[in-house]
């Protein structure tokens, strides 16, 4: 089963189940379910705690030693597991698999891990945990996502934000949930009667977002130039290196210009993003950069990137971010036609 840390709190009230994968890329989300989950056990007789790192020097043996002590002579145990960065080989796979076979009411498996990929997700062990236990996703939330978690945030602690803080608040916060914290519990502080303006927000806060190249290329190939251009802005104040993100977008320009040659040939697009192994949920991204971004557009635009890295590679004076504004400014659409720097 798969559930969202949102939902952990009301499914507790049912009970424990055997076992839990968290798996994601949001510490914050991570600390906040593991340390319910641990809380909740407590609650329930878990009083003895075993964690190990799955890596090569990993005694399994004692792992399953672990699994097979019955209350009646022990504790009720919680055994965790942390996955390794990479993934499972096939023997750890074969021995976390061992484990959760092994598994009974006395003992509590928790499973935390990096975000998975589709083919993690269609592993033996994958469907063995979760058709016995539950899934977690802890993923920081995307652009589109993070409104709707910091209304559910206000909620649990009764802050009444409109529409226009909701969106402030992601804006100022957007990539980093901790800082997104510690700001409401700070406005629930600064304003008793829980009532939350722009101009409130404005006064108490200092901006907290934190972007990634990875972001600023979601925002160009959906077309959004305000976005993109906000992000390019934070990036460069947080001394990210200009060559990282020319070659973030050389690569994604050089897919999309081969995407496009394929697509003149006749290839149909079901086709091209299975060539590219594309995931079905970012399809829509690359349909609408496609519809954007004609062959001469994208040629432009490689031209463009060719001579900013040329720039940045002889020139460490160079202004290389205004350049890069305005080849985002090409990707979303905009000023077609402009001339090469």
């Amino acid at each position: 089963m798969r559930i969202y840390p949102e939902q952990l709190s009301e499914r507790l009230k049912q009970g424990l189940s055997t076992a839990y994968l968290l798996s994601g890329n949001e510490p914050l989300l991570l600390q906040e379910t593991s340390d319910s989950l641990r809380q909740k056990a407590k609650a329930e007789g878990f009083l003895e705690r075993h964690s190990y790192t799955i890596d090569n020097q990993l005694d399994w043996h004692e792992v399953l030693d672990n699994c097979q002590a019955l209350s009646l002579f022990s504790n009720r145990q919680i055994i965790e597991l942390t996955l390794p960065d990479n993934g499972l080989n096939a023997n750890q796979a074969k021995s976390l698999q061992t484990v959760i076979d092994a598994l009974h009411p006395d003992i509590l498996l928790l499973v935390f891990g990096p975000r998975l990929n589709k083919k993690q997700e269609s592993s033996a062990w994958f469907k063995a945990l979760t058709a016995l236990g539950i899934y977690v996703p802890c993923n920081t939330p995307d652009a589109r996502q993070l409104p709707r978690f910091i209304q559910q945030r206000c909620q649990q602690l009764g802050l009444n934000a409109d529409a226009e803080s909701i969106q402030l608040l992601a804006q100022w916060h957007e990539g980093n949930l901790l800082a997104l914290t510690q700001s409401l519990y700070k406005l629930t502080l600064i304003y008793p009667d829980n009532t939350l303006t722009v101009p409130r927000i404005q006064d108490a806060l200092s901006r907290h977002n934190h972007y990634t190249p990875f972001q600023l290329l979601d925002a160009l190939l959906a077309g959004q130039a305000k976005r993109s251009q906000r992000i390019l802005r934070q990036l460069e104040a947080e001394g990210v290196e200009a060559i990282i993100i020319l070659r973030t977008l050389q690569r994604e320009l050089t897919q999309l210009y081969r995407m496009q040659e394929m697509g003149r040939q006749g290839t149909p697009l079901n086709r091209i993003f299975e060539n590219f192994r594309v995931w079905q949920s970012r399809r829509e991204l690359y349909v609408g950069a496609l519809h954007r971004l004609p062959l001469p557009t994208l040629l432009q635009a490689l031209h463009l990137l060719a001579q900013l890295e040329r720039q940045v590679k002889t020139d460490f004076n160079s202004h290389i971010w205004s350049g890069l504004s305005t080849l985002s400014t090409l990707m979303c659409g905009l000023n077609r036609g402009l001339p090469l720097l």
